[in-house]
């Protein structure tokens, strides 16, 4: 998903071009940690508030201990979560949004409440859609 072309369209927006050929490009990579399953509830979540492990996890539930681990250190290799760690005993780790993770949350927000403003739309197209499958099959049996 390498970037080949940036231009101004008739609108005069941005219009970015991506080589679609390249399965490990580094901007698919970061597409695909930010809406990952767990990437994208950990972002939502962060946006919110700093997090302990044991907290963010129960905030977005149903998710594996290891799954959130590795999806922490994900998103913190991409510099978007801060890692902090505290010397106490028990030990002590936050984790919050840095301002690129910040900036990022934003923007994943800004589709989960696209998607939440249009569920109504994307259920009647699903069913629609199996409607005309169903007649299509029901045609040719």
């Amino acid at each position: 998903m390498a970037v080949s072309d940036v231009a101004g369209g008739a609108s005069g927006a941005t219009t970015i071009k991506y080589d679609l050929g390249e399965e490990m490009c580094p901007h698919r990579l970061v597409v695909d940690h930010l809406t990952s399953r767990w990437g994208f509830l950990v972002l939502l979540e962060l946006l919110e508030r700093p997090y302990r492990f044991s907290e963010l996890r129960r905030a977005i539930g149903r998710v594996s201990e290891k799954m959130l681990a590795q999806t922490l250190q994900t998103l913190e290799r991409d510099g978007l979560v801060h890692r902090d760690a505290k010397p106490v005993i028990p030990p002590r780790v936050d984790y919050s949004l840095t301002d690129l993770g910040r900036e990022a949350a934003e923007q994943v927000r800004g589709l989960a409440l696209w998607t939440q403003e249009r569920m109504g739309q994307v259920q009647d197209a699903r069913e629609a859609y199996d409607a005309r499958k169903r007649a299509v099959a029901e045609s040719t049996a």
